[in-house]
């Protein structure tokens, strides 16, 4: 902490932070009826930032709400009786303080496949990575030495989707399944293919990526995944052209359009309107056992042109 930063001690309420949703469900200010502002206090950005994470627990908290009472949706603790909900799957943990004496697991995994621990390990170095980039900047200092308890079976984004995808949507009675996955989403949608390549078929109809960072070649996703990704997924990308603008891609995967914002966090939103037209087209096309409508999108970027 630095020496004249206020104490990290944040309201646990909208009101507190003086904060509330117009009827639009907008977040204003309730004195100024401006959007929140991130540098509150200047040259303070840890501050800042905790205080943003502060408010976004409370902002998470409210939307759940309105999801299980205006929705009619059910919040379900994952894994099964484990206790732990998760409320962002970018940071499957929990942190507690570090015990004084250490005591090393003694599970064994030497019964497991070679091919499989070798891709464990993988996955749980680039997690690692992920997680040591992001705590740099976000937490660079702690009052306590914490350490991480990973939520078992869910302790990467990427965990957390083929977990959610075999006691959930693969169990599901659904016959159309659609994915909206935005940024990071988007890089564990094609690793849940790569695991799961012919459910993921089967059960998906169409697949919307909204600015989506996932990478095919380093991914390694094979020539299956990709044809089948050209044919029924569409990625929104950040971009200053109009919204559904073809957008050129270096990569032979899905087409890429505008999204119609240049701002990566507003794609998502900015362009529900042309997913859902692509969802409805993707269904009705099904329905109808004709070539799915979305291949036309497929048609905007050619293979050969990339």
């Amino acid at each position: 902490m630095k020496k004249d930063e206020p104490p990290l001690d944040f309201p646990d309420t909208l009101e507190g932070f003086e904060y509330a949703f117009n009827e639009k469900g907008q977040l204003r200010h309730i004195k100024t009826g401006e959007p929140f502002v991130f540098n509150y206090r200047e040259d303070l950005h840890r501050w800042n930032q905790k205080r943003y994470e502060a408010l976004g627990e409370i902002i998470t908290k409210y939307v759940y709400e309105l999801l299980e009472k205006d929705c009619n949706l059910k919040k379900i603790s994952i894994p099964e009786g484990y206790g732990v909900i998760v409320l962002n799957p970018n940071e499957n943990y929990i942190e507690v303080e570090k015990p004084k004496i250490h005591v090393q697991s003694s599970s064994d995994s030497s019964d497991e496949p070679a091919e499989k621990r070798e891709r464990k390990d993988k996955v749980s170095k680039e997690t690692k990575k992920r997680r040591d980039f992001y705590e740099k900047y976000r937490n660079p200092q702690r009052e306590k030495e914490m350490m991480q308890l990973y939520i078992r079976e869910n302790g990467s984004p990427e965990e957390h989707a083929i977990y959610v995808w075999d006691h959930f949507i693969a169990q599901a009675a659904a016959e159309n399944v659609f994915f909206v996955a935005h940024s990071y989403g988007g890089l564990a949608f094609v690793e849940l293919m790569i695991q799961r390549e012919a459910d993921v078929k089967s059960k998906v109809t169409a697949v919307a990526l909204t600015d989506s960072v996932h990478n095919v070649w380093h991914q390694e996703a094979g020539k299956t995944i990709r044809e089948w990704m050209r044919e029924n997924c569409c990625n929104w990308v950040s971009s200053s052209e109009p919204l559904d603008t073809s957008v050129e891609s270096m990569l032979p995967d899905c087409p890429r359009v505008s999204a119609g914002t240049d701002r990566h966090e507003l794609t998502s939103w900015k362009s529900f309107p042309s997913i859902f037209k692509f969802f409805t087209e993707a269904s009705e096309a099904k329905i109808s056992s004709l070539k799915p409508a979305v291949t036309r999108r497929s048609h905007r970027i050619k293979h050969e042109e990339l």
